[in-house]
């Protein structure tokens, strides 16, 4: 057994509301600079939807994540370090920006400067990519709210499985949210995929993250990725992904999605699982039997053997409480009520969900029946079929029985918290029946409505003394052996390969000053200075560098020639 640690998130779909608080604070952390305009690190999808970007989900378009050879065992679905050599100038199996959307902007000076005219000016569209007049077709939640479902909710990558009629029955019956972020799988396509070895996981925590200066924007992690979670920055051509704010988490924080969410839906702690069983676990041969393999590879923090494993692999002792303290194992393993994303890709997410009980409690409502009532409930998840079905293909590889499990327990947790909140004796059977006890449904009724920020973010502080434990994990099939591709530095196949790309804007006619200024409208005395999260790396902006004297031999930003 090798104990390693991982940071991971559960988000309960029950509490989504679709307000995308969570979108616009990571975009405004994280991506709002030049290159990665059409990028968002968090997305919330409504499901059934085609999601972001469109179609991700359909493998058999894509390509991505993992699928076991003849022999059984694992392969990337994309093609091995063959076929990687052969296609390394031509990565077909990659979504295109009509597959994600043209970003756009506003021609609002138009509004503002138009002479005096019998019709009221307007605002063109304006690309953020070529700088040209565009016309909005899609964008990251163009679907929301099932909106279009009826000329494109048939393109669901997870309807193919469902017959013509339950299409129908479902339109009108369900929609949820899914909130979506990079899942820092156990065991990431994505990183095997790198020529460059670029992606790497993190060994103290397990994050995933692209090291900048080995990229050398193959972009193959973007067609290995089956979730569609590792983006191409088109100004420096590298790859980014989600960080999981690791920066954030360092110091005990939660990530700025968590932070900002409206519904405090979403849980982050430490897990420990068993390192030499990943593969293992991954391999399995029924896909259906892949929620139950990465459960049984995760740890009970509180076994002693587990404890002293933990200990000789050098997890400091606040890292273990933090895990015993945690959450995530908690839902998971103990209260059995959260599922991963899509196991059949066998990357071993680590992002994993509580699926929605609002709409089987609200289909009961309409009939005029008691919707708390644990009889009724447990009758109408049984008779239910179409959306336990749906979440079986999004959480169990298409198996409803742990889906229907879960739903039982969550109906059963209403009814047994409804009698207690209306001063009744509690009834145990009502716990019996979903193999649980009365304490455990109270405990997790208390986990699920009432912790507070302490008890659903459980994140212990990196320690100094483990910087050293940075090093890269990507799995072996990356090419990144010495003198293998991508591994000649810049040059004419390196970062800078291709032609120059045009220049993107977050303003069509504010590209100067967003460079080299705080905000769009600085202060006159903020006007020398530069903001380093917006600036993308190229050219020498003014305020950059603190002007010198030219007797002293130095650059001056005011009087030095512009280049």
């Amino acid at each position: 057994m090798r104990v390693m640690a991982q940071m991971a998130m559960v988000m309960n779909l029950d509490k989504c509301i679709g307000c995308h608080t969570c979108s616009v604070t990571c975009k405004q952390a994280w991506t709002n600079r030049s290159g990665v305009e059409y990028v968002w690190f968090n997305n919330v999808e409504t499901r059934p939807g085609q999601g972001y970007p469109r179609t991700y989900e359909d493998q058999q378009r894509w390509r991505g994540g993992w699928t076991l050879n003849r022999r059984g065992r694992l392969r990337l679905k994309g093609g091995g370090r063959l076929r990687k050599l052969l296609t390394i100038f031509s990565n077909p199996k990659m979504p295109g920006i009509d597959d994600y959307y043209e970003p756009w902007t506003y021609d609002y000076e138009n509004l503002t400067t138009a002479p005096l005219q019998e019709h009221t000016p307007v605002a063109k569209p304006r690309s953020l990519i070529s700088g040209k007049d565009t016309k909005i077709t899609w964008s990251a939640n163009w679907d929301d709210n099932l909106g279009g479902a009826p000329d494109h909710g048939h393109l669901d990558p997870l309807l193919k499985n469902i017959g013509d009629k339950v299409r129908f029955e479902f339109e009108q019956t369900f929609m949820f949210y899914l909130p979506r972020i990079c899942e820092h799988c156990l065991n990431p396509s994505c990183a095997a995929s790198c020529p460059s070895g670029a992606i790497y996981k993190r060994s103290e925590d397990g994050i995933v993250l692209v090291d900048q200066d080995r990229c050398r924007g193959w972009r193959m992690c973007v067609s290995g990725c089956p979730y569609k979670k590792v983006y191409f920055n088109h100004r420096t051509g590298k790859a980014e992904k989600c960080t999981f704010c690791f920066p954030r988490v360092e110091v005990g924080l939660p990530t700025v999605c968590a932070e900002t969410c409206v519904g405090r839906l979403r849980y982050i702690g430490l897990v420990f699982y068993d390192a030499d069983r990943v593969t293992e676990a991954a391999s399995t041969p029924d896909e259906q039997d892949l929620y139950r393999a990465q459960r049984e590879i995760l740890l009970d923090p509180n076994d002693p053997e587990v404890i002293r494993a933990a200990g000789h692999a050098g997890i400091p002792r606040d890292w273990i409480e933090a895990a015993q303290r945690s959450p995530i194992y908690t839902l998971i393993n103990t209260f059995r009520v959260a599922l991963p994303l899509h196991p059949e890709y066998r990357t071993m997410p680590m992002v994993w969900y509580i699926p929605p009980l609002s709409p089987v409690v609200d289909i009961v409502r309409d009939t005029g029946h008691d919707a708390e009532d644990h009889g009724n409930l447990f009758a109408a998840i049984d008779a239910l079929r179409i959306p336990v079905e749906y979440l079986a293909e999004l959480f169990t590889a298409g198996d409803p029985e742990p889906v229907n499990d879960v739903l039982r327990r969550l109906a059963a947790m209403r009814s047994y918290m409804r009698d207690i909140n209306l001063g009744r004796e509690p009834r145990e059977s009502v716990a019996d029946k979903v193999g649980m006890t009365g304490e455990q449904v109270y405990d997790m009724y208390r986990l699920l409505a009432l912790a507070k920020y302490d008890e659903r973010y459980v994140i212990p502080p990196a320690h100094a003394e483990q910087a050293h434990g940075l090093e890269e994990l990507a799995t072996e099939c990356s090419l990144d052996y010495e003198g293998g591709p991508g591994m000649g530095g810049s040059g004419p196949f390196g970062e800078s390969s291709g032609g120059p790309a045009p220049i993107a804007v977050e303003n069509f006619h504010m590209l100067r000053d967003r460079q080299s200024a705080d905000t769009a409208a600085a202060p006159v005395d903020k006007r020398g200075r530069v903001n380093l999260l917006n600036w993308d790396g190229k050219g020498h902006p003014e305020g950059l560098f603190p002007p010198r004297p030219p007797e002293d031999g130095g650059h001056n930003a005011e009087t030095d020639p512009k280049p």
